[in-house]
């Protein structure tokens, strides 16, 4: 396949990354292969000298992972990307390659609960220092500075609470004080929301979510938008064996070749149910961005091209209100994740978030009556007749 770069993003989804092989395969093989055969000696020292692109090991790198991260680097308009097998093994490496010894992170307060247990469980150990803060408001991160500041972790919008984050601005703080701006773009995938159009260094992602989009792969990427944080990152990545598998990346190259269609759909679910829960009597409080009643709906406009499938609210009766909705919903799957092709409830408080401090999570907007809410591609009348009879329980 030629170059998609100039490819509509329906169109980059499906073809970019693909090679064609000996065999003239439709789609990207699996190359389940631990090690690579050399030609000769000779080819195998130009490979580890790197003068030779040839593959040498499925940890330090692989076709099917190769293509991936082609595929996903040219969604996100970025310069490379590095497949991780997790989520957390995306921020770990990102932590381990941008952080060092006294250094300090900025971060978004309402991340992914263990996104930020394992800056304070671990990265603390070894001296590096953080602060968590509410970066919708930026003034926020400007007061956290520090001398030794280096990176300025954003997600937006934030896990559980729905709040954004102005990326420009923040592009502009990270310029100014010498940060390297890395986004969690997990809610958003790369259909929604490119933090590169907008100043971001490194964006990554829980490619489990939305990339994947089918609740069968755990998996995570990091994308750089220079040579040079990508030739930083990388063999960190390779040194800590945080490589993905072949069959991961197969299954995710899959997934993402209808990454916009399930969005349109479930985008379009979330709306409808927002709707309906900002209506109905025993909702207390619902945040989505795609509700003029969302304090950053306007943001949501200038920076995102649809407001997702993402909610949370809360309801009159707090957290016993909320655990008998979860329990009485029927279509609705009670599970943890996000960003399938099924619709799940969960309860951040109790499980999400369960490993951070409650004044923290109170300090960061996780109260104890937040449900989130990851809307998926069902017919619609079917998921508001399954809340609906799960509220009257309530």
């Amino acid at each position: 396949m030629e170059q998609t770069e100039n490819l509509g993003f329906e169109s980059k989804q499906v073809h970019s990354g693909y090679f064609e092989d000996e065999y003239g395969s439709a789609v990207v093989p699996i190359y389940q292969t631990s090690t690579f055969r050399f030609r000769d000696a000779d080819h195998g020292a130009a490979c580890f000298a790197g003068k030779d692109k040839g593959y040498i090991y499925t940890r330090i790198a692989n076709p099917t992972i190769k293509a991936l991260e082609d595929n996903i680097s040219q969604l996100e308009g970025g310069f490379g990307g590095i497949a991780t097998s997790s989520g957390m093994a995306a921020a770990t490496t990102l932590y381990m390659a941008l952080l060092g010894k006294d250094q300090h992170i900025i971060s978004t307060d309402a991340i992914y609960g263990p996104a930020r247990r394992v800056i304070e469980n671990h990265f603390s150990r070894f001296g590096v220092q953080y602060s968590y803060v509410d970066t919708s408001d930026t003034d926020n991160i400007i007061k956290s500075l520090r001398k030794k500041s280096r990176v300025l972790y954003i997600e937006t919008p934030s896990n559980p609470t729905m709040n954004l984050t102005d990326l420009g601005k923040c592009s502009e703080i990270a310029r100014e004080y010498g940060l390297i701006l890395v986004v969690d773009n997990t809610f958003c995938s790369p259909y929604l929301q490119n933090p590169f159009a907008f100043g971001a260094d490194v964006v990554f992602h829980s490619v489990t979510k939305f990339i994947n989009g089918h609740a069968d792969v755990v998996g995570g990427i990091i994308v750089t938008r220079t040579e040079e944080l990508y030739k930083k990152i990388r063999p960190v990545m390779v040194t800590m064996g945080c490589c993905m598998d072949p069959h991961q990346a197969y299954m995710v190259l899959r997934g993402v070749k209808t990454l916009s269609i399930r969005i349109e759909r479930a985008q379009q679910n979330a709306m409808q149910i927002a709707m309906f829960l900002q209506n109905h009597p025993k909702i207390a409080w619902i945040k989505y961005p795609g509700l003029e009643s969302h304090p950053h709906f306007e943001l949501a406009k200038k920076q995102m091209r649809g407001f997702g499938s993402m909610l949370s609210f809360g309801l009159k009766g707090g957290y016993e209100a909320g655990k008998k909705l979860m329990n009485s919903v029927r279509l609705s799957t009670l599970a943890v994740s996000l960003g399938g092709i099924e619709t799940l409830i969960q309860h951040p408080a109790s499980m999400t978030h369960a490993s951070v401090p409650r004044d923290e999570k109170l300090k960061a907007g996780i109260t104890d009556d937040l449900v989130r809410y990851s809307v998926g591609i069902e017919n619609i009348n079917d998921l508001i007749n399954d809340l609906n009879q799960a509220l009257a329980t309530v």
